[in-house]
């Protein structure tokens, strides 16, 4: 744990040197905000409904397979449903640019390429999102578009906000850079939906959620798959058998609750490389041994990795009753349009 994650989640003392800088932003985020409410920046509406999939707080909570689950689920009810994204970490200039299975992480970012491999759906990296979005509805004739972590991007309209909440919750309730938030608190009372982060296990809505009423959502974990080829699987259990232990890897914004969860699963996990989120993965992160890491790191570890890597994905599980209220206000919406 880094300095800056220990003032964040724990508190420290030298996080009051930083309440001038947090004011500044709280000034600025807050001029920003004013500026798209009274019309002199402009907030730009595509022809098809749009579901904003972010957080209030910087770092990953779980927003990528809620992203997933709703493509998904999106595409089984019929709907042609695209995503866009920020695609942090992408090397490309030119926008909006297409992401396809083929394309490398260097290219993409991580998370914006693991949802088109997963998913299968057209997905588009855009700072400017707007201009991805109207692509989406344009050229690949998308009746849904869904805007991964673009709660804070303001000039696409949307008419879903979803926010992601997990375990660690908003750490000392601070905004950047004192504390981890966007945007202060008050952001929860004006979202449509927040959905509490579960992780591996049932943990209980923490008492500050409870009154938003928060869809609990958890993670269910599935087979082995090898980097190397992914068509190779392994049941955790096997690899529990071997008696060997493991080193796991995660670059994701909790990396304690991935090595939790192949704990809960019986793995001995020996040794543990929390990296960074995002971190470009190098040979030198990957031992020798046995190595057990997150979907979003073996999209970046692929071209390092030995034929004993093993990437774990992950599914996000909510009530079917969410999804079904989601899928029914899709519909709404789009006879609006």
């Amino acid at each position: 744990m880094n300095w800056v994650t220990r003032m964040w989640y724990q508190g420290a003392w030298y996080q009051w040197l930083f309440l001038p800088l947090s004011l500044l932003f709280a000034a600025l985020s807050g001029l920003r905000r004013w500026l798209y409410k009274t019309g002199f920046s402009k907030q730009t509406a595509v022809s098809a409904p749009v579901i904003v999939v972010g957080n209030i707080s910087v770092g990953g909570n779980g927003k990528t397979p809620v992203v997933v689950a709703l493509c998904d689920a999106l595409k089984q009810a019929g709907f042609n449903v695209g995503v866009v994204s920020r695609g942090y970490g992408s090397t490309t200039t030119q926008f909006p640019f297409d992401v396809t299975p083929d394309l490398t992480p260097d290219q993409t970012g991580d998370e914006p390429l693991l949802i088109a491999r997963r998913c299968q759906v057209p997905v588009v990296i855009d700072p400017k999102r707007p201009r991805g979005a109207q692509h989406l509805f344009t050229q690949h004739h998308c009746d849904v578009i869904i805007s991964d972590d673009g709660l804070q991007h303001y000039a696409l309209g949307r008419d879903i906000e979803l926010v992601v909440v997990d375990g660690r919750l908003f750490g000392n309730g601070q905004l950047l850079p004192m504390g981890p938030l966007r945007e202060g608190m008050w952001r929860l009372d004006t979202v449509d939906t927040i959905i509490f982060n579960q992780g591996a296990a049932d943990s209980p809505v923490p008492k500050s959620l409870q009154p938003y009423n928060p869809i609990e959502m958890r993670f269910v974990p599935g087979e082995l798959h090898n980097v190397v080829n992914p068509q190779m699987r392994l049941a955790v259990s096997d690899l529990a058998t071997r008696g060997k232990p493991v080193t796991a890897i995660a670059g994701i914004g909790d990396p304690q609750r991935f090595f939790k969860q192949l704990q809960q699963l019986g793995l001995t996990v020996g040794h543990t490389v929390a990296l960074p989120d995002h971190h470009a993965i190098s040979e030198d992160d990957i031992p020798a041994q046995t190595v057990v890491m997150t979907e979003k790191d073996a999209v970046k570890a692929a071209k390092f990795a030995h034929d004993d890597c093993w990437y774990q994905p992950i599914s996000a599980q909510f009530s079917a009753q969410f999804l079904d209220n989601i899928i029914e206000q899709l519909r709404r919406i789009q006879r609006q349009y």
